[in-house]
């Protein structure tokens, strides 16, 4: 079921984000809501093929195994 959210934007920002919807044709609320989804999309999750890249990389699991082994021994802190 859609839920609905409130945005509060300055004004400024309100004006790019209508211009970039009424050049595509659609709402504001929908122009937010795809940009939003194809930003996390691709900037936040690694495709099917991007994986498969990685899993076939050897020195790059030996490397990541091998961190992981010193993140569990306390030689390594991850920040952030």
């Amino acid at each position: 079921m859609p839920k609905t959210i409130t945005l509060r934007l300055e004004d400024k920002k309100y004006k790019i984000f209508k211009s970039a919807a009424q050049g595509e044709n659609r709402s504001i609320s929908n122009f937010i809501e795809n940009a939003a989804f194809e930003f996390i999309l691709s900037d936040h999750y690694v495709s099917e093929n991007e994986m498969n890249e990685i899993n076939s990389d050897s020195e790059l699991i030996k490397g990541i195994k091998s961190s992981l082994s010193d993140i569990k021994k306390g030689k390594i802190k991850i920040v952030g």
